[in-house]
């Protein structure tokens, strides 16, 4: 999120943080942010205002993401007794110490559907109270340029005035599987007639990059195979000289043998059955239809998630033996080659999974700015 408003020409003066890896990896990325690693239910906004020099009503924008898990409608159990669920109120602790122009919060879209749609209601009603008109979409990050399905739940809110969502980019044939309705509106942003029908695809995005084997490392900063093959690329490679963070895991056996049988587009339903994981044997075919699935190069990635594991997505390369690289996942979420991330590769695919896409934070970010801040 910090780096697509940025890109958008916000300035970052504080984050929080509570994990130090993560924070290490934000720091590395975001040096001028003042940033607190702590548990944000410890932190006293007022005093942190105050040690900024800052007024109320000086701040532009307060942006955050309250841990979204216990939102997920793919969590084990959705109940309003998961402490995660009740996080947004610190962030509207800050809101009210700040009283920022505009706020934007970003969650998944069950968010939408949670306890019925009572938690965002709370969200927006207390958005309200304080003063700021609001309202929530569904936003399609591959309608901003974005080569995933992957889709966020946005709230806009604008101190006495609303705030315009961006307009999808591109047009993409893609139907969410999710509740999209709020009291009987749909919270879909869908493109309009006037998107670019030739979306961002997996090869746009990650073509340009060297080839790797399977569990093949390398040098630490590798050189670029290919010159940019699309503008996807050449934007992405500005003011970075070198890959990093380009090193393949290490695929088992088994999943290697799996593989020889996956081509681009198939799926967990292309392997013998004798080679499946004893849990998938009985599955109906058209189950887990992204399961072990191999990419097709001109369409779309499916969502990059905590850990590009073949077992739970489409993470194995359209034409290379193995399974996606983080600065892969990084280039499908679209983060910057300059962007780099830091611990160990799994700390570095969660760090990747868990983020906002940096284009479709440009996009809101340019909404806030050009449509409200500048009127």
């Amino acid at each position: 999120m910090s780096e697509g408003l940025e890109e958008a020409g916000f300035k970052c003066v504080f984050s929080s943080e509570i994990l130090p890896g993560y924070a290490s990896a934000y720091r590395l990325n975001h040096p001028d942010a003042r940033l607190e690693v702590a548990d944000i239910r410890s932190l006293d906004p007022d005093q942190i205002r105050k040690d900024l020099g800052m007024e109320k009503e000086e701040l532009d924008l307060m942006a955050g993401g309250p841990p979204c898990q216990g939102f997920s409608i793919n969590a084990p159990i959705r109940s309003a007794l998961d402490a995660r669920n009740h996080l947004f109120k610190e962030f509207l602790r800050f809101v009210d110490a700040f009283a920022p122009r505009a706020v934007l919060i970003e969650n998944v879209p069950g968010l939408v559907s949670f306890e019925n749609g009572a938690t965002i209601k709370a969200i927006l009603e207390s958005l309200e109270e304080m003063g700021y008109c609001c309202d929530v979409r569904i936003l399609g990050a591959v309608h901003y340029g974005v080569p995933q399905t992957r889709w966020r739940a946005i709230v806009l809110g604008g101190r006495g005035k609303s705030i315009g969502f961006p307009e999808p980019a591109y047009n993409v044939p893609h139907v969410p599987n999710f509740i999209s309705v709020l009291n009987g509106k749909s919270l879909l942003q869908k493109p309009g007639p006037n998107a670019n029908p030739n979306y961002v695809t997996v090869k746009d995005a990650i073509g340009d990059l060297p080839q790797l084997s399977n569990g093949e490392r390398g040098a630490q900063a590798k050189a670029y195979a290919l010159e940019p093959q699309c503008e996807f690329q050449r934007q992405l490679r500005i003011g970075s000289s070198a890959v990093f963070n380009h090193e393949a895991p290490r695929l088992s056996d088994i999943n290697m043998k799996r593989l020889q049988y996956i081509k681009p587009g198939g799926n967990w339903t292309d392997i013998p059955e004798e080679l499946l994981p004893e849990g998938m044997k009985k599955a109906r075919k058209s189950d887990h239809t992204k399961r072990y699935g191999r990419v097709i190069p001109d369409g779309l990635a499916s969502t990059i998630l905590t850990k590009c594991d073949p077992h739970w997505g489409a993470f194995f390369h359209y034409s290379q033996e193995r399974a996606f690289t983080v600065r892969e996942a990084a280039r499908i979420q679209s983060f910057p080659d300059r962007y780099v991330f830091a611990g160990t590769q799994a700390q570095q695919f969660a760090q990747v999974g868990n983020a906002v896409p940096p284009l479709l934070a440009k996009s809101i970010g340019m909404a806030i700015k050009d449509g409200y801040l500048r009127e």
